[in-house]
């Protein structure tokens, strides 16, 4: 059975839900970041970097959001949570994947924190244009892929929930709060609200 180590308001939200839309069973082994759990020498052996999320799948340890969503919708095709090999979707749904980590929350955090980045030099470009692409991508909708469901829309979804509904980092545009209305009534998102309210 899967192991996933986690903490409330955290990332570990994407690995929970993605988790939740398995329908698969796994163990939940709370990391109280609050306390400093993170830190100690037990949960280094798992993740060095001693942040949330992890995952144990037998001899299998990996950590980092997307890279969990990847994993496990691999793990478990009849999910559906990804794309095959060779269809054509695929391609965009590793784009999405990946746009989550690498574009949606550095911008946050540059939109977070005021910082002026050389957009040349920023792996992302600057939070604007990270914004109107995934704005100009949702409106099409309704999600991520257009039709189909996926585990890059868990990774895009907990982004943008967490960025314009629980911490008001980015304004909300139609398409945010319609695409947040989206993930927000799939059962599996309200079970992992549920579990991670405590």
């Amino acid at each position: 059975m899967m192991k996933l180590y986690w903490s409330p308001r955290s990332r570990s939200f994407s690995a929970l839900w993605l988790l939740e839309e398995t329908g698969q069973p796994y163990e939940r082994v709370l990391i109280d970041i609050s306390k400093g759990a993170q830190k100690a020498p037990e949960y280094l052996a798992i993740n060095p970097m001693g942040k949330v999320p992890a995952l144990q799948d037998g001899d299998a340890t990996l950590a980092e959001s997307a890279a969990i969503c990847a994993y496990v919708a691999e793990r478990y095709p009849q999910a559906k949570l990804a794309p095959p090999p060779g269809d054509p979707l695929r391609a965009k749904y590793l784009y999405w994947l990946f746009f989550g980590p690498g574009c949606v929350e550095p911008a946050m955090v540059q939109v977070a924190t005021k910082v002026e980045m050389n957009p040349i030099a920023a792996g992302w470009g600057d939070a604007q244009r990270v914004f109107d692409v995934l704005d100009a991508a949702l409106t099409k909708g309704p999600w991520i892929l257009g039709e189909n469901f996926s585990a890059a829309d868990i990774v895009i979804g907990s982004g943008l929930n967490f960025a314009v509904r629980l911490f008001k980092m980015v304004p909300a545009r139609p398409s945010f709060d319609r695409y947040i209305d989206a993930c927000a009534a799939r059962p599996a998102f309200q079970r992992a609200s549920a579990l991670a309210a405590g």
